[in-house]
């Protein structure tokens, strides 16, 4: 299994991790707000299809790095999954007059191990796609560090780091 995510078809790609089980824990991970921004975003997840789901990205809440109060990014949407602890889809604003993307967690026990495929369809353009494939590899490593209780890499430096691999290796 390669670590970089993978193009599935012009506007979709999909990045899968084999992460510390057992599944219970890694879908706390990803549905506990606090257990959330440890890796990847604070913010609201209301736990229920139909339900809202809000992003709120603070950098130093990952890493330590940079101003505790500062935003680096938002993102909303809406639960079109929710199946604990297997699967979670839900939208994800692109901003402006771009369609909603679309998210998909799928979590499946592999021994005392759990696979996490992240599905991100509905990607506007080449550039998107580089950066979100990018952005889901820097936090899934990040997800594995925190579910290994190690502290992660700095934020900035590896997203910049995967951007450069990501736009030579996708087509």
């Amino acid at each position: 299994m390669s670590e970089y995510g993978e193009v599935v078809d012009a506007a979709t790609i999909r990045v899968e991790r084999i992460l510390p089980g057992p599944i219970e824990r890694v879908w706390a991970y990803l549905t506990d707000v606090d257990k959330r921004a440890t890796w990847l975003a604070g913010g609201l997840l209301e736990q229920h299809t139909g339900g809202r789901v809000d992003h709120v990205f603070r950098i130093h809440e990952l890493t330590g790095e940079g101003d505790p109060a500062e935003v680096a990014d938002r993102r909303h949407g809406e639960v079109l999954a929710w199946d604990p602890p297997r699967l979670l889809r839900h939208t994800w604003s692109t901003g402006g007059d771009l369609a909603d993307s679309v998210v998909t967690f799928e979590l499946d026990p592999v021994d005392d191990k759990v696979r996490l495929v992240v599905t991100h369809s509905r990607l506007p353009s080449r550039d998107e796609m580089v950066n979100v494939a990018s952005g889901w590899h820097t936090h899934l490593d990040f997800l594995r560090d925190r579910l290994e209780e190690r502290s992660p890499a700095t934020f900035w430096p590896k997203l910049e780091e995967l951007r450069g691999e990501y736009e030579t290796i996708l087509p």
